[in-house]
């Protein structure tokens, strides 16, 4: 489990920081980040942590998760200086005093999860935003950010780089498509909210994170289970030919671009965030994850797996001027942040 107090993390926040973001409108505000033993609750926690170390500006951090062992293992001595919310988000949520700012990253995306839970991912996605947009409402937040999936598109036909109003087709009767239909309805949520009680939001549709604190035994994403497979020393298990593409975005980025998002984005509007710089066969990512960990073990291709809790889209590239246009920037290249990553699961 990554922690605050690592080095490799104190350097991921240090070029977190170096960015040109306008931190100081977050001086004295107080932040709620739901789903804050995640991989993205996380880092975003950290950085709050780490803003006021650093910049002295007296952010009130609310971290919201269900377990109190993970925060404590998460954020370690630091937990004493934020409050806690440990509940399920599905629960109703309340809190003395104002809460200026909300990133809602509670909710499950594992194919594993969508599979053997769907009414429980559905329930964090729609009744889980409600009770985040409930709060937002009767605190009068400046900004709620929910992170949302490049899922939510669907299947578009005739596009090959997807801007923020083009919706394809989802079906709701696919049973995978119990993620991608309840973030669309957490969106719509997000605009009722907007509309009827004039609640500031803003959706950010993410697309194949990656980074220290990922959860990587039992995930059944690409790549947790290559990652996994990787700091094993095992042979990397291809599940398929291995020539599809993706694109893998680096936490730090991950997290600048919510930041520029929470900070800087035009009130109602989704964000595309996706590291499009460097799109990447299957194969290639197995071969490359086997050079970092000098791995002789190679990589084994097998077909015939039940692809039921998977997407099965072609790689449509993510357009994303509109966060650009923030001054948002992927800066960290795929063999770096494989590199990092690998360090903190203890692989090189």
């Amino acid at each position: 489990m990554v922690q605050y107090h690592s080095s490799l993390v104190k350097n991921d926040l240090d070029e977190i920081l170096e960015q040109s973001l306008p931190w100081q409108k977050l001086k004295n505000t107080t932040v709620l980040v739901t789903g804050a033993t995640g991989m993205l609750g996380s880092y975003v926690g950290f950085t709050l942590l780490y803003l006021n170390e650093q910049f002295s500006l007296n952010i009130k951090p609310v971290f919201l998760a269900r377990s109190e062992k993970k925060l404590e293992q998460t954020y370690g001595k630091e937990l004493s200086k934020a409050k806690t919310l440990v509940q399920d988000v599905c629960k109703p949520i309340s809190f003395n005093g104002k809460v200026d700012y909300i990133f809602h990253a509670a909710g499950a995306a594992s194919p594993n999860y969508i599979l053997s839970d769907p009414v429980g991912i559905i329930n964090a996605n729609v009744i889980g935003t409600q009770q985040v947009l409930e709060l937002s409402r009767t605190h009068q937040a400046i900004n709620t950010v929910f992170a949302s999936t490049r899922e939510v598109y669907g299947s578009v036909e005739g596009k090959y780089n997807i801007n923020e109003h083009d919706m394809g087709v989802l079906d709701p009767l696919n049973p995978r498509n119990c993620y991608p239909e309840s973030k669309r309805l957490a969106e719509a949520l997000l605009m009722a909210y907007h509309t009827q009680y004039e609640v500031n939001f803003n959706s950010v549709r993410i697309a194949h994170t990656y980074g220290p604190g990922m959860q990587i035994s039992g995930d059944g994403r690409v790549m947790s289970d290559f990652i996994n497979d990787a700091v094993n020393g095992r042979e990397i298990l291809l599940k398929s030919d291995g020539q599809v593409e993706r694109a893998f975005c680096y936490i730090t980025d991950a997290v600048t671009g919510i930041f520029r998002v929470m900070l800087e984005g035009k009130p109602t509007q989704a964000y595309n965030l996706s590291n499009e710089n460097e799109p990447v066969r299957i194969i290639s990512l197995a071969n490359l994850l086997q050079e970092l960990t000098n791995s002789d073990k190679g990589v084994k291709v097998e077909t015939g797996y039940c692809r039921a809790g998977y997407t099965n889209y072609e790689r449509t590239a993510l357009n994303t001027n509109r966060l650009t246009s923030l001054g948002w920037k992927p800066i960290v290249s795929l063999r770096e942040g494989l590199a990092r990553t690998l360090m903190a699961m203890g692989g090189k």
